[in-house]
């Protein structure tokens, strides 16, 4: 039986029953003001009841539960309801228990200045959450979180599958039953509006997570300028202080200040905070910014689709608020009974119905009656409201049902500007060959100023002073800024590089963000500061830059970057980013152009220390003999690769064709790991060729922003003109072409996904990487396991590997001889921003990811004292 509320327990009961668990009764609270509990609409014996009557109870006692599954309850539940299931009851606390016991846990685990949060599932006693522990999960408190965002990135995602894991846990039999220890225990009282006040008088570290640790509710408030003004979105500001018109705080050390960034306010300890967001009594909210705004912002006039607009709005917010019976131009959201979890749904539901406009749930708050949110909206859907805060030449494009915004100039010292001999090159659209916009092209003056701006930043700039906290606190707030922008940096990469959009949002983007989030966690752990170079490849524009820039940046250093040339446009919104992130300018620059020139003058440069690229071997050695002769850089290479994949006859069969041709198609190829040769042995090799055939045909090559689309255009004309080069040389030398060899006839840089068989050791494709879309396969005797692995280890290349066999001791004696920096062993692809990443041999030296990569961006130095 299910007892609580909230979507929470809707979720668990939802995934309760996927598992298989037979739910025979929810009870959840009496309708509010009209609204049912999102529990409610799960209802099948009881649901919307007190607890106080004996019918009640008896009710319950009727549908013969086994076990009692308290999701999320804020009612009294009686113990002969709690103790009457033969299994008991377990219950969700947002805490790690014993700590923060009561009703407030997670406002508690932020004003206490907790670095780590969690949950606990215990077994209900008679006590206030004091039952035995069943498991717990725990994750880090990032600098600015609030109450929504730990609980919606980690409590309520993953306390949801807790719930389900602790349910089969007991059905098996294996549950725990920990007792808590009192050691560190406490217990906090409910926090409400009239005990949320600010004390000015404390260091500003404190007054920042009290401020957070009540945000959104019940708010955190103070006396600003003589009235009671609640605080949102409130975080440690970095650097100076900006200025700003002075405003009376009462209680602080000195006077606020209204900044275009917000309110800023000073602790006990001189140190600043920043507040973005402040409400008024009347329930009011507006940007701390325009706190001196006295201006009303006239009324717009809508246009016929834009009242269209506005209705199906009104549809959306009915469905919502199905307590008010009708919704008019002076519905407030929130006095009609909206919670935060209906603030997500609205914004959720109008990301669906409205692409084009990028709203964010802090909106909702500033604009809480319909007719002002319509305002709101229409203002954001026409892009009057968009603040600039650097000055941008942006080229936009209407496309993937938003508006892109797209910087197109180099990146120096905080300001985008053209190149110096005012040069520019078109970068292309490989899905139709289309000019997508020209891109500044860096001269070797434009280097040179971008290293001494770098340089600068970290001799005479904040970045090397700052407290590394304060370091890692800006790349988590950059981090969350890609989140923010998911959707544009992966549209403008699908256009820029061919990416299918769908790839570019989970793997392109996603891992990037990730990476900035890992290495953020390093920087009160490392310290240096140097100028580096880093020159990135075109196949992961966004990826590769995140792999290599965030360890460079967590350690303090700063940098001068290279974009591929094919590939320049996400870099350079990354650079947007930064600015809005608060990186201090000098410490990132970005200089698009040819590897021949810009890249050539950065590894030349005498005051780059250090340079990490990804690219091809031949180009790989150029660098490093140009490292070598003009100041002994340090260097990281991530090169060339033909990564083996052997599959054996006792392999998963299913698992080996998806992962085998993931192994070769996943990012249509040009995958620097991807498996450039596959030995298939003997017995299974036609059944396996002939399987994989089967599922290319049913692969769908087109448009990569069709979210249907499986297999998208190569990144640029060049390299599709040598991929076909590649297979012609396979046919003539003999190998046998089962599928595919061309280019797709359509506009665009498509090429068929391939397939050789027959393939021998001296032929130039099972030599030479194809980076593209060809499968490579050689057939190997039956039990000939050192033999395969003498031919898998016959190449001058050692990036990645893998092997496929269901046997674990052939597995861990093939991967401990395979001769690569990776083994994947039955999977493929499956890389994490802990896991160090690198070659052997001609595919480099040196590491991206993990705690590995830090090494390549610091140096260790021995001081030996005497007295």
């Amino acid at each position: 039986a299910l007892i609580g509320q909230s979507l929470f327990g809707q979720e668990v009961y939802t995934n309760l029953r996927k598992q298989g668990h037979k739910v025979v009764g929810v009870f959840t609270v009496p309708d509010k003001d009209g609204k049912a509990d999102p529990l409610g609409e799960c209802q099948m014996g009881g649901g919307g009841i007190e607890w106080s009557t004996n019918q009640v109870v008896e009710a319950y006692k009727a549908v013969g539960a086994e076990l009692n599954v308290m999701p999320f309850c804020s009612q009294f539940i009686p113990m002969n309801v709690i103790d009457f299931p033969k299994h008991g009851s377990i219950i969700y606390h947002p805490s790690i228990l014993p700590r923060h016991r009561g009703a407030s846990a997670i406002n508690w685990t932020l004003i206490e200045g907790d670095k780590k949060a969690g949950f606990s599932i215990f077994w209900a006693d008679d006590g206030l959450d004091t039952g035995p522990i069943l498991l717990q999960k725990e994750c880090p408190v990032e600098p600015n979180d609030t109450v929504d965002t730990l609980y919606n990135r980690f409590l309520f995602p993953e306390g949801i599958k807790a719930m389900v894991e602790a349910v089969q846990l007991i059905a098996d039999g294996k549950a725990p039953k920990i007792p808590q220890s009192e050691d560190g225990a406490s217990y906090e009282g409910i926090q409400k509006k009239s005990n949320a006040k600010v004390n000015m008088a404390q260091p500003t570290e404190v007054i920042h997570n009290w401020i957070r640790g009540h945000d959104k509710v019940p708010g955190a408030w103070a006396i600003i300028d003589g009235k009671p003004v609640t605080l949102y979105s409130s975080s440690m500001l970095s650097g100076s202080v900006p200025t700003g018109q002075p405003i009376e705080v009462e209680g602080a050390s000195q006077p606020g200040l209204i900044a275009k960034s917000g309110l800023i306010l000073f602790g006990s300890d001189g140190k600043a905070l920043q507040v973005k967001n402040l409400q008024f009594e009347d329930g009011k909210m507006i940007p701390a910014s325009k706190y001196f705004s006295s201006e009303e912002t006239a009324s717009l006039d809508l246009t016929d689709d834009e009242k269209k607009m506005a209705e199906e709005i009104r549809v959306i917010w009915k469905g919502i608020l199905s307590n008010v019976p009708a919704i008019d131009d002076t519905t407030d959201f929130f006095k009609s009974g909206a919670a935060s979890m209906d603030v997500v749904r609205l914004v959720e539901e109008l990301k669906q119905k409205c692409g084009g406009v990028q709203l964010q749930n802090e909106d909702v708050y500033m604009a809480t009656t319909f007719q002002s949110f319509i305002q709101m909206f229409v203002r954001r859907l026409r892009g009057e409201d968009q603040e600039e805060e650097l000055v941008i030449d942006y080229v936009t494009k209407d496309i993937n049902n938003m508006t892109v915004k797209m910087p197109h100039q180099c990146f120096i010292n905080g300001k985008f500007e053209d190149a110096e001999d005012g040069k520019t090159y078109n970068t292309v659209n490989p899905t139709d060959g289309s000019v997508i916009c020209k891109v500044s092209y860096a001269s070797v003056a434009d280097v040179d100023r971008a290293v001494s701006a770098a340089k600068e930043a970290f001799d005479n700039g904040p970045w090397g002073k700052m407290n590394p906290r304060d370091r890692g606190r800006l790349l988590y707030r950059l981090a969350d800024l890609m989140e923010e922008h998911q959707e544009e940096l992966a549209t403008i990469e699908t256009i820029d590089s061919g990416a299918v959009y769908t790839l570019a949002l989970k793997t392109h983007v996603g891992m990037s963000i990730q990476t900035f989030r890992y290495f953020a966690g390093w920087c009160d752990k490392i310290q240096v500061c140097v100028v580096c170079a880093i020159v990135i490849p075109w196949n992961y524009p966004l990826m590769m830059l995140a792999w290599k820039s965030a360890a460079c940046l967590a350690a303090g250093n700063t940098l001068v970057l290279k974009p591929a040339q094919v590939t320049p446009l996400t870099a350079l919104k990354f650079a947007e980013l930064t600015v809005k992130a608060g990186i201090p300018k000098g410490v990132i620059n970005i200089v698009p152009g040819s590897g021949g020139l810009v890249g050539q003058r950065m590894s030349d440069h005498p005051d780059i220390r250090k340079l990490g690229f990804t690219g091809s071997t031949p180009i790989g050695k150029q660098i490093m003999k140009s490292c070598a002769v003009s100041n002994l850089k340090k260097v990281s290479l991530e090169l060339g690769g033909k990564s083996p994949l052997i599959i054996f006859s006792d392999c998963d069969m299913d698992k080996a064709v998806r992962m085998g041709m993931s192994s070769v198609y996943f990012n249509k190829g040009e995958n620097c790991i991807a498996a450039g040769r596959l030995f298939v042995e003997e017995s299974i090799h036609d059944e396996y060729i002939r399987r994989v055939v089967e599922e290319i045909k049913k692969m769908k090559i087109g448009d990569p922003l069709d979210r249907s689309t499986d297999h998208g255009p190569q990144n640029h004309k060049a390299h599709l003109d040598k991929l076909v080069e590649y297979c012609e040389i396979g046919v003539k030398e003999g190998a046998m072409l089962v599928y595919g060899g061309r280019q797709v006839d359509r506009p665009g840089f498509f090429m068929e996904p391939t397939v050789f068989t027959d393939v021998e050791d001296h032929m130039f494709i099972a030599k030479e990487e194809s980076f593209g879309p060809v499968m490579v396969v050689s057939k190997f005797k039956d039990g000939d396991v050192d033999g395969v692995l003498s031919r898998a280890n016959n190449t001058e290349f050692g990036l990645a590997s893998g092997v496929f066999t269901r046997d674990i001791n052939k597995a861990m004696y093939v991967s401990e001889r395979l001769e690569a920096g990776t083994v994947f062993v039955n999977t493929y692809n499956k890389t994490d921003v802990a896991a160090p990443f690198g070659g052997f041999k001609q595919s480099g030296f040196g590491k991206d990811l993990g705690e590995e990569a830090l090494h390549e961006y610091l140096r260790t130095k021995a001081v030996t004292v005497e007295y």
